[in-house]
């Protein structure tokens, strides 16, 4: 009896190794720089032109393997934090670590930067790059997410499109109760056009200084991210509805669907962090 019950207290532990091996033989180890070279590649880094200072591409490094990626609009140290609880070593940004000059490497900066070397941290940003991708981009899903059809690229400045357009029938208030539900941020309307939209220019983020711009390319609705306050009378006397979603609301699509995308190529898994800003 003594020895029976031996024997299986014995291969009870020898399988018990054989799941610990096996599962440290599937934990995904995936190299940052078969990730990085994808990244770079499918959203045309280096070929689209960005605003000084975006710095778009891998603007932090790790040991050199990611298990874990995590996704958010916002480099910043809250959100570096809430990578690090996540337990990933590679965050991917919309809005990435270089906007500003970080210098000295004092205070917050420091902070900042100590928690992304000592947690193995890698940061890759992508700003236009992302916003101009066809499937991935911000402003084509959420387009789609709108249900607006027939698109074609829109507002064309500096020989680059923003933004995408649909010929569409619309009410104003329907297009913003969507947005709405959308983003869970209540829309600021500027009622400047007519109640049925036809035209709608879409371009996310904090594209209201482009709305001389939409007018010219013809639309009747413009819906962004957030504008100044001197937009509100340009909206009405150039007879414009313009719907502002919010800044982080309306970027939250493109960091989610790349994150979701290098999960399913690399087999690693994702997680959004969302911090909000209210604007």
């Amino acid at each position: 009896m003594t020895a029976k019950r031996h024997r299986k207290i014995q291969n009870t532990s020898r399988f018990a190794d054989l799941k610990k091996f096996v599962f440290i033989v599937y934990m995904p180890n995936v190299s940052l720089e078969k990730i990085v070279e994808h990244c770079d590649k499918i959203l045309r880094t280096t070929e689209i032109k960005d605003f000084d200072g975006a710095v778009n591409g891998l603007q932090m490094e790790n040991s050199g393997t990611v298990t874990k990626i995590a996704a958010t609009v916002d480099a910043s140290l809250a959100t570096v934090k809430l990578a690090f609880e996540a337990k990933a070593d590679l965050l991917i940004v919309h809005h990435g670590l270089f906007w500003n000059v970080r210098q000295p490497w004092t205070g917050k900066n420091y902070e900042l930067f100590r928690l992304l070397i000592e947690n193995n941290l890698a940061v890759y940003s992508s700003h236009l790059p992302l916003d101009f991708h066809p499937k991935l981009g911000n402003d084509a899903i959420l387009c789609a997410a709108l249900g607006l059809k027939n698109l074609k690229l829109f507002l064309l400045k500096d020989g680059q499109h923003y933004g995408l357009q649909s010929q569409t029938k619309i009410s104003r208030s329907v297009l913003e109760t969507k947005l709405h539900r959308l983003t869970g941020e209540k829309p600021s309307l500027i009622p400047g056009g007519k109640e049925i939209c036809q035209r709608i220019g879409v371009i996310t983020g904090g594209a209201g200084d482009f709305l001389q711009k939409a007018a010219s390319e013809g639309v009747d609705t413009f819906v962004t991210g957030e504008g100044p306050h001197w937009t509100y009378a340009m909206a009405e006397e150039l007879g414009m509805n313009v719907i502002y979603g919010g800044h982080y609301a309306t970027e939250t699509f493109g960091v989610k669907a790349l994150a979701a995308h290098l999960s399913k190529k690399f087999r690693v898994p994702w997680e959004f962090l969302d911090h909000p800003t209210g604007l």
